[in-house]
Order: C-alpha cells, then sequence, then structure tokens
C-alpha cells in the first residue's frame, strides 16, 4: 500500500506558505533590482552625457514612466544602448511586474479579510470569542455601538474570533469597524492571530446561552487562556450558576449570566467590573430587586429621600415618579420632589410594606424638623438641653 502512493506534487507541499508573505518578497526582490538598474542608468548618463547628476536622475525616472517630457535626451551612443537595454527592455518590463504583483497583493488581502484569515496588527482591543446561536449580529452591534459611547472607548478596536460568517462579516458589523477572525478560541494559533495577548479584555461568549453543555466549551477557552496568563484579562459567560466556581478556580476575572437581549451587562462587566453583579441581579430577581411604592412626595429633596431609606435598612432609591406619571431618575439631589411614587431597590426575601416607607420618610421629617430648631436655637445663642430619641 505504501509502495504505491504517489508522491506529493512538490508544489502542493509548498501550499502552506503564506502567500501574501511570497508576493510582498518578491515585491521587495524586484524593487531592489529595478532601483539597481536606475542608480546604473543615472550613472551613465551622468557620464557619458552633458548632464548634471540631477538631470540623469530626472531623465532615468521620466524614461521609466515613460512620460517624455523631451527637455532632456541621451546624445551619446553609450547613453541611447544604456537607454534601450536598461529601460526600455528591463526597467519598464520588471515596472509592470511590480505594479501586476501589488494588484495580486490586494486581491489576495482582501479574500483574506473577507474569509477571516487576515492577521491585523493590534494592541489594547476588545477580543470576543464565539457567535451567539442567535441573534449575534444584533448583539455585536449593539455592543459595539454601547461600549464606544462610553469615554475611553470611542475608538477601541474589535476583534471577532469565531468560526461564523465564513463568506465574511456582515456589512453592518464591517461599516462599524468590526473585524473577525476564523478560528477557535481553544486553538493557540487563532488566539495568537488575534493577539490576545496584546488585548485589553478578552470576551468568551456561552456558544449556545439555553444550553448548559456549551459551558464545556466555554472552560476549555478559558482554560487555553489561563494557560498563556491572560485570566485576569478575561469575561466568560457561565450558562449554569454550578460551572462559576470552576471558572473562578482558573483566575477569570469576571462570570455573567448570558444575557442576550441586555448586552448592557458585558459592556458593564469591561468598562467598570464588578457593576455587571448588580445588573444581573435584577435580572435574575434573586437577592434585590426595584419595587414600586404608591406614596405622596412633597416636601423632601431626593438626597433626603435616599438618606432616610438607607438610614431605615429599606433599600436604595433609584427613582420616582412626578405627577404626571414619568419615572424621573437622577434628579437632583438638592431638588425638591414632588409626586406619588418611588422606586426602590430592596431585599427581594424581605421587601418592606409601603406604610414602612411611610414611616421611614416620617421620621426623618421630624429628625430635620428638630435639627432646624437645633440649628436656630444655637445661632441665636440659646442653649437647648439635649433631646433623647432624635435618631432619624
Amino acid at each position: 500500500m505504501l509502495r504505491n502512493r504517489r508522491p506529493l506534487n512538490p508544489e502542493h507541499q509548498q501550499t502552506h506558505l503564506p502567500m501574501g508573505g511570497m508576493i510582498r518578497g518578491r515585491i521587495r526582490r524586484l524593487f531592489a533590482i529595478l532601483g539597481l538598474l536606475l542608480s546604473v542608468q543615472t550613472l551613465i548618463l551622468w557620464t557619458a552625457e552633458d548632464l548634471t547628476i540631477f538631470e540623469s536622475a530626472w531623465l532615468t525616472m521620466t524614461t521609466l514612466v515613460t512620460v517624455g517630457y523631451g527637455d532632456y535626451a541621451p546624445q551619446t551612443l553609450i547613453g541611447r544602448l544604456s537607454t534601450i537595454v536598461l529601460m526600455f527592455i528591463t526597467a519598464i518590463t520588471l515596472m509592470t511586474l511590480i505594479v501586476s504583483d501589488y494588484i495580486e497583493y490586494r486581491f489576495y488581502r482582501r479574500e483574506r479579510i473577507l474569509t477571516g484569515r487576515w492577521i491585523y496588527k493590534m494592541k489594547d482591543h476588545i477580543v470576543i470569542i464565539n457567535t451567539p446561536k442567535n441573534g449575534g449580529q444584533q448583539y455585536f452591534m449593539r455592543f459595539a455601538s454601547q461600549i464606544r459611547a462610553i469615554p475611553g472607548y470611542e475608538t477601541i478596536p474589535i476583534m471577532l474570533l469565531t468560526r461564523e460568517f465564513p463568506s465574511g462579516l456582515p456589512k453592518e458589523l464591517s461599516d462599524i469597524g468590526v473585524v473577525h477572525y476564523h478560528g477557535a478560541g481553544f486553538d493557540k494559533t487563532a488566539l495568537k492571530a488575534v493577539h490576545a495577548g496584546s488585548a485589553r479584555h478578552i470576551i468568551v461568549l456561552a456558544a449556545d446561552e439555553a444550553d448548559p453543555y456549551s459551558d464545556s466549551l466555554t472552560f476549555d477557552i478559558a482554560h487555553r487562556l489561563a494557560e498563556l496568563n491572560l485570566g485576569n484579562h478575561t469575561i466568560v459567560e457561565a450558562v449554569s450558576d454550578e460551572n462559576r466556581e470552576r471558572f473562578k478556580t482558573l483566575g477569570v476575572r469576571t462570570i455573567i449570566r448570558p444575557v442576550r437581549t441586555y448586552p448592557e451587562i458585558m459592556v458593564r462587566s469591561v468598562v467598570a467590573p464588578g457593576s455587571e453583579k448588580v445588573l444581573e441581579d435584577l435580572f435574575s430577581y434573586e437577592k434585590d430587586h426595584p419595587h414600586r411604592y404608591d406614596l405622596k412626595l412633597d416636601d423632601l429633596n431626593w438626597a433626603d429621600i435616599v438618606s432616610a431609606l438607607v438610614r431605615h435598612g429599606i433599600g436604595t432609591a433609584l427613582a420616582y415618579i412626578d405627577n404626571d406619571n414619568e419615572v424621573i431618575c437622577h434628579p437632583s439631589s438638592n431638588q425638591e420632589v414632588e409626586g406619588k411614587g418611588l422606586i426602590v431597590l430592596v431585599n427581594s426575601t424581605e421587601t418592606p410594606d409601603v406604610s414602612v416607607v411611610i414611616e421611614a420618610l416620617d421620621r426623618y421629617r421630624a429628625f430635620l424638623k428638630q435639627w432646624r430648631q437645633q440649628s436656630a436655637s444655637e445661632a441665636t445663642g440659646e442653649k437647648q438641653p439635649p433631646k433623647t430619641g432624635a435618631n432619624p
């Protein structure tokens, strides 16, 4: 069987060589030969003709590009013969070959970029490994638009390492500057091609956000990154909460659940590590959740309301509902609030009743009233005995 096997074609044995490097090398060699010919021709004209060195170089270049201004021309036999041999036959032919190779290289580069096999020179970029099973294009577009809306990330390059898009990225992604490399995250060669070691952040998405078995692929990729000492730059998605500890043992910086409809969680984990846990908890409804309380607000500013709720262990005020049913987020701290409801981040297992919130606000009003009276008395010089039970 081995005796009858046909030997490989030598040309086929060389197909592993990078075509782009071969073309660039050939262009460099042709340029070197062309430069040598131009130098020889210039020296011949300078020696044989009644021309300065600059005029000789000028005549050589105008001959090469076939412009033919007619201001200078070789007059001697040696000058004319060298022009025929070195310029008309050799140099112009070399110039044609260089232009042809350059066009070939541009087509080669375009094809490699389109199929995700071009290696970019990148540094301080974001590498996203894997493509979501559903809605991957929309997820990438929303992630890119949101991350680039954050100061310091406006122009950050985004590289996808995925086996999707074999025929090229969708136009919507390429138009916003997202590029890709066709490969897998567990492949060292692919990680080297996307310059994972120079990336600012590495994101490993769950291949299937509804299938816990996709954590196996994620773990394999995370293990490869840990071997390269890149765990502290890595954010991974874990479908099953039971696998979180496994990822932590690899030194992964952040582990979150996959939430495809809300890329803001991933964005927060990139730009403000730790804040994603708050957003993630809002989606899980396990520890804290935002709760609406219907009550009248008319004589406290936002800072007073926030302080009253925190002091009484109720929760954190997130927004209020004004009298036109508009939800007002991030109100001015010193502005008096007028409305008919509060949105408060409360404990999911021990959600306080609205009466507890009303009592907390009333006690804070009493505290403020007593504090103002005491301040006024001190301003007039009157001494008031200390009162007990003034805790707001």
